[in-house]
C-alpha cells in the first residue's frame, strides 16, 4: 500500500471533480454534492449543458433549496435530439460563458457543469479554453463536471475522478425506458 501523505485539517482548497464513464449516475451524484454543499449553507451554482427543456425531477427539488442553489439549463436537449451543430455550439458557448461567469464571481463555494464532458467531447468550444478557466478558478471553488467521454487532460488536472461503469440498465435488459425519478 503507498504512504499517505501527512494530513492537515486546516489545508483546504477547491477540488476539481469529475464524475464519467457509461454508468448511471454521474449527474446524480453532482446533484448529491450541491445538497451536501447547501446542507452547509454554501452556495451553489449549477449549468445542465445539455437537458434542455426536459422537466426533471431535480429542477423542482432544488427550487426548495433556492437560498444556496442556483439553477440554469441551457441545452437545446440532447444532441441526438438536434440536427443543427452550430446552434449547439452556440447554446454551448452561450451557457459556457455564464457558468464562468458565475465561476469567477466570489459568490458560489460550488459549479456544477452537468454534462459538460459531452460538450467537451462535441467540440462545441475549445478544451484549451475550459482548462485554462479552470486554472484560473478562485482557489476555494469547487468545480464538478459530469458527462461521459471526460478528457484526459480534464482527467489530469482533477482532484478527483470517479467512473460509472454500466453493468446493467432495465433499458437495455428489458426495454423499459427512463423512469420518472430515476432518469429525470
Amino acid at each position: 500500500m503507498p504512504k499517505q501523505p501527512p494530513t492537515d485539517p486546516k489545508k483546504r482548497k477547491g477540488l476539481i471533480i469529475v464524475n464519467t464513464g457509461d454508468g448511471k449516475g454521474k449527474s446524480t451524484a453532482s446533484f448529491g454534492l450541491a445538497l451536501r454543499a447547501a446542507g452547509n449553507k454554501m452556495n451553489v451554482f449549477i449549468m445542465q449543458f445539455m437537458k434542455g427543456p426536459w422537466k426533471a425531477g431535480e429542477r423542482k427539488a432544488l427550487q426548495e433549496l433556492a437560498n444556496y442553489v442556483e439553477y440554469e439549463a441551457m441545452g437545446d436537449g440532447f444532441t441526438w435530439d438536434t440536427e443543427n451543430t452550430e446552434q449547439d455550439k452556440k447554446t454551448a458557448r452561450a451557457a459556457f460563458e455564464i457558468a464562468k461567469e458565475k465561476l469567477m464571481s466570489g459568490k458560489y463555494q460550488m459549479i456544477i457543469l452537468d454534462e459538460i464532458n459531452y460538450v467537451l467531447d462535441y467540440k462545441f468550444f475549445p478544451l484549451d479554453e475550459f482548462l485554462e478557466t479552470l486554472r484560473n478558478k478562485p482557489k476555494d471553488v469547487h468545480v464538478v463536471c459530469s458527462g461521459r467521454n471526460a478528457n484526459e487532460k480534464l482527467i489530469e488536472m482533477a482532484d478527483l475522478v470517479t467512473e460509472m461503469r454500466l453493468i446493467k440498465h432495465p433499458f437495455e435488459e428489458q426495454g423499459i425506458p427512463a423512469q420518472k425519478g430515476i432518469e429525470f
